[in-house]
């Protein structure tokens, strides 16, 4: 009796570890395009949030991924690879100086910054999770405005 339970749990755990190598973890690309910066210094900051507690981010800490591109005659395009199917927002910064903060006048920031699904930013249209996301089920490619204030 015990060798059939011996051979019956050895077969359970080949069919159990046998599935859950079959099932495929589906994985997707985002490519985000930026374009009309104001000039070639620094490089473009792209972070991007998967949970509406950490969005908008203005200190860059809460991100689930971050990259940083370089600027060619004034656009920047990256692609985050293998990300899991979800919803995502983007925060961009023009990184003017390359100190990875915003640079900020009295109240406004000094270099050029966006967001997914936004044209513009004001004390009137300021950014949240539930505005700037979007859902990834595939590769997917956006286009984020930068806005100089």
């Amino acid at each position: 009796m015990k060798g059939v339970i011996k051979i019956l749990l050895s077969f359970l755990t080949i069919l159990m570890l046998s599935s859950f190598s079959n099932q495929k973890l589906e994985t997707c690309s985002l490519t985000i395009d930026v374009s009309g910066l104001r000039n070639s210094k620094g490089t473009v900051q792209f972070a991007l949030y998967n949970r509406e507690d950490a969005f908008p981010d203005e200190h860059y800490k809460k991100y689930f991924k971050k990259l940083t591109g370089k600027i060619v005659n004034g656009t920047s395009t990256i692609t985050f690879k293998n990300l899991p199917e979800g919803k995502y927002a983007v925060n961009i910064l023009h990184d003017e100086n390359n100190d990875g903060k915003i640079k900020k006048g009295i109240i406004l920031p000094k270099e050029g910054i966006g967001f997914s699904n936004y044209e513009s930013i004001g004390f009137s249209n300021r950014s949240s999770f539930t505005k700037a996301s979007f859902i990834v089920q595939k590769d997917k490619r956006i286009k984020v405005n930068l806005i100089y204030l």
